[in-house]
């Protein structure tokens, strides 16, 4: 039998509501012997109004850092699987799209808070507009941690 999902994207920000996307994404490659790539994206178009100065480098490398430590749990926690970790800039829900089309991946696996009402509305949700551009199919955890 074919592999269904031979190479997976998990999608992470290190914390602890993606956690349960993170484990599904693992279970997943582990039954069919996936490659994963272990992805972060430094969302920089938030800061895009903000002034380029010295605070601006500073948060700039504390984000890519927690990127780095977060691909880096991914890729600790199977050690039985091929991971490959990636940090990339700009907007997330396109960069995740773009780098999965790049590398032809099967299925990407993310987290959501499961927000509703006003705080979806303002925020709009990274998973909601992966699904809306992906070229694959997605699989949304909705975490029950807060």
């Amino acid at each position: 039998m074919a592999e269904l999902f031979k190479k997976i994207l998990i999608a992470t920000d290190g914390s602890k509501r993606t956690q349960e996307a993170v484990e599904m994404g693992l279970k997943l490659a582990r039954e069919h012997g996936s490659k994963v790539y272990a992805v972060y994206v430094v969302d920089t178009v938030t800061f895009t109004s903000i002034p380029m100065d010295v605070t601006w480098e500073n948060m700039y490398q504390l984000l890519k850092d927690e990127g780095e430590d977060a691909v880096k749990a991914v890729k600790d926690a199977a050690p039985d699987v091929d991971v490959e970790t990636h940090v990339l800039e700009g907007n997330p829900a396109v960069e995740i799209t773009r780098f999965a089309g790049e590398k032809g991946v099967d299925l990407i696996v993310m987290g959501t808070l499961g927000k509703s009402g006003i705080d979806r509305l303002l925020l709009g949700s990274t998973a909601e507009k992966v699904i809306r551009i992906a070229n694959c199919p997605v699989l949304v955890i909705k975490s029950s941690k807060k």
